[in-house]
C-alpha cells in the first residue's frame, strides 16, 4: 500500500452535484485515488502535478474547491495568491503530513480553509469538502448553479434545465441572494434589504417569493422553501 493513501474505507455518499475540483499533488497515486473517488460522488474534477501547474489551471479555469499538496516545494508562491479576497477565490483544503503541519497552522483561519493529514482517508477528504461548500454555489462553465439551476450574472438571465425564467430585476436579485447563500435560511429583513436596500413590510416579501416560487419551481424537485418564522432558503431537502 503507498505510504500517502489509506483504501481501506469506502467513499463517503456525499454528493458533489457537479462541482468543478482541481487536485494539487505531485503523487500520481493520490492524485488518482482521489479524482476517482471524487468523481464517483458526482465532483468533476481537474489534476495538477505541481504547485506552478496548479496557478496555472486556477488562472486558466475558475473552480468551486480546490485540494492543495501542502508539502509541494513551491506552496510559497501559491501562498501569496491567497492573499486574494476570500469571496473571489475558491475555499482550500491542504493535504499536509504531522511534520509539517506546524508549518501551515499560521496559515490557516484565513476562511474557508482546512487540511487533512496523510495517509490520505478519503472519507475525511469527502466530509471536510462537504463542509468547505456548504452554503457555496457551485460554479458551472463560469456560472453560479443549483442543480439544474443556472444564474448568468453577464446577462442577468437564469434557467431551470433548457427552460428560461423571464425573471425581473427584483426577482432576479431574490434568487442570486437565495442562491449565493444555498441551504441557509433567510430572514424576510435579509431579503428586503438585499433585494430593495430597505425593509419593506411582510406582504411585499411574501409576494416577491411567490412570483419566484412559481417560475422556478414549476420542474420538481422544488427548489425555494419556507422555513416558517424563520424565513426562506434555496435547496433540496434530501440534499
Amino acid at each position: 500500500m503507498h505510504r500517502n493513501i489509506i483504501t481501506s474505507e469506502q467513499p463517503a455518499p456525499p454528493r458533489g452535484d457537479g462541482r468543478h475540483v482541481l487536485v494539487v499533488d505531485n503523487d500520481p497515486a493520490v492524485t488518482e485515488l482521489l479524482a476517482t473517488a471524487m468523481e464517483l460522488v458526482g465532483y468533476r474534477v481537474g489534476t495538477a502535478g505541481s504547485g506552478t501547474e496548479g496557478m496555472l489551471r486556477l488562472a486558466q479555469h475558475r473552480f468551486d474547491l480546490v485540494v492543495w499538496d501542502a508539502t509541494l516545494p513551491d506552496l510559497a508562491g501559491f501562498a501569496r495568491g491567497r492573499r486574494v479576497p476570500p469571496a473571489d477565490r475558491p475555499p482550500l483544503l491542504f493535504l499536509t503530513t504531522c511534520d509539517s503541519l506546524h508549518c501551515l497552522l499560521p496559515e490557516l483561519g484565513l476562511g474557508g480553509e482546512d487540511y487533512v493529514t496523510k495517509p490520505v482517508r478519503i472519507t475525511e477528504v469527502l466530509a471536510r469538502a462537504q463542509v468547505l461548500l456548504r452554503g457555496r454555489s457551485p460554479v458551472r462553465d463560469g456560472m453560479p448553479c443549483y442543480g439544474d439551476l443556472v444564474l448568468d450574472d453577464a446577462t442577468c438571465q437564469a434557467r431551470r434545465g433548457p427552460r428560461q425564467l423571464g425573471l425581473t430585476p427584483a426577482e432576479y436579485r431574490l434568487l442570486s441572494h437565495l442562491l449565493g447563500n444555498a441551504e441557509r435560511v433567510l430572514s424576510k429583513e435579509q431579503i428586503s434589504r438585499h433585494v430593495w436596500g430597505e425593509y419593506r413590510a411582510n406582504p411585499a416579501i411574501e409576494k416577491l417569493v411567490s412570483r419566484l416560487r412559481h417560475k422556478v419551481d414549476r420542474e420538481q424537485p422544488a427548489l425555494i422553501h419556507t422555513r416558517r418564522g424563520f424565513g426562506y432558503w434555496l435547496g433540496c431537502p434530501d440534499h
